[in-house]
């Protein structure tokens, strides 16, 4: 029997989360067209058993070994059969009625594939939070970046992004997906394991003729970091190579030589600005061009099957100039000051 709308919360070793949040989910979201999944990717730190004695209302899939984000995501959604599937992160306060305004957003587009809320800082409640503020975007090169956060430039909700509008990505913390899109699409990439897999999805979501869009009637609270902390070496491996790997699998063929010519580059100049302070840094991100270069021959067929779903080029949410130009050069910091045209 098909649902309407799938919560599903992947958890892997956040029982301190479940702990804190899943009650909360549970009374504000559950109801006759509505159940709530939580997906547990192997944990090892009691969660499954946890959730098995303290939530009943709530549906346990458990996987042996750790998927990851991706692997995670494509295994639990293949075992639903619902209309919506929302995404949702276990570090992630939900509030009071934050679920119905992004699914009546859903049924009255049904060009969009994804949504996502307004995303607020858990420890600085008066600020966006890094993954996902008021909507993404990338730059021409690749770079991700946010209405309310560019780079690590946090900006105070003061209302200015108040605006519903059409984004390139909706966040992997809190996404409301349309499953025949999911479907459509191929769901995650399981190569990218852990971040940016969202933001290569969405791409195929616009290259497929869709729409992804940001909600601002619903707010919801993140803590960031539960999984892979910020400033991790790991995390930073993940977001250079999985940057290479979005740019390889979308870009048309016009433009796909010059531009990862030039994200060598600006790369490079990022691995120089860590030359004195962080060797991590360095290391990953070295790590993350070695990787991405053994990858390509299975990277390939991806991008033709991607060819193959492309009916046109993403109409929003591209920047078409360097946002590391602007940041860091021209010292542009809050994201209404850039121009799009």
């Amino acid at each position: 029997m098909m649902i309407k709308t799938a919560v599903v919360i992947l958890n892997w070793n956040g029982i301190s989360w479940l702990k804190r949040f899943l009650a909360d989910v549970v009374r504000y979201t559950a109801d006759d067209e509505t159940h709530i999944y939580v997906a547990d990717n192997g944990s090892t730190d009691g969660s499954a058993e946890w959730l098995e004695k303290n939530s009943p209302e709530t549906e346990l899939i458990r996987f042996d070994t750790n998927l990851g984000f991706a692997g995670g995501y494509n295994a639990v959604l293949n075992k639903i059969n619902a209309k919506y599937f929302v995404l949702l992160n276990s570090d992630v306060e939900v509030t009071e009625n934050w679920l119905k305004p992004l699914i009546s957003f859903m049924d009255a587009n049904t060009d969009v594939a994804s949504c996502q809320p307004k995303i607020r800082s858990l420890n600085n409640r008066e600020f966006f939070e890094y993954a996902g503020a008021a909507g993404g975007y990338i730059d021409k090169y690749g770079f991700a970046f946010c209405r309310g956060r560019i780079f690590d430039e946090v900006e105070k909700d003061n209302g200015q992004y108040d605006d519903q509008a059409d984004i390139f990505w909706s966040t992997g913390a809190c996404m409301v997906v349309r499953a025949a899109a999911w479907s459509k699409c191929g769901g995650f990439d399981e190569d990218f394991f852990a971040h940016m897999e969202e933001i290569d999805l969405c791409w195929r979501f616009h290259l497929s003729g869709l729409r992804v869009a940001y909600v601002p009637g619903s707010v919801v609270y993140h803590a960031g970091g539960g999984t892979l902390p910020y400033g991790s070496e790991y995390k930073t491996y993940l977001n250079f190579r999985n940057s290479l790997y979005l740019l390889y699998k979308n870009l048309p063929d016009e433009k796909l030589k010059s531009v990862l010519f030039m994200r060598r580059i600006l790369d490079g100049v990022a691995a120089m600005r860590f030359f004195f302070s962080s060797h991590e840094t360095i290391r990953a991100i070295w790590n993350a061009h070695r990787d991405y270069y053994k990858a390509v021959k299975f990277l390939k067929p991806k991008r033709s099957i991607v060819k193959k779903l492309t009916i046109t080029q993403p109409r929003y949410g591209i920047l078409n100039k360097s946002i590391v130009f602007r940041f860091y050069i021209l010292k542009d910091k809050i994201f209404s000051n850039l121009k799009f045209q």
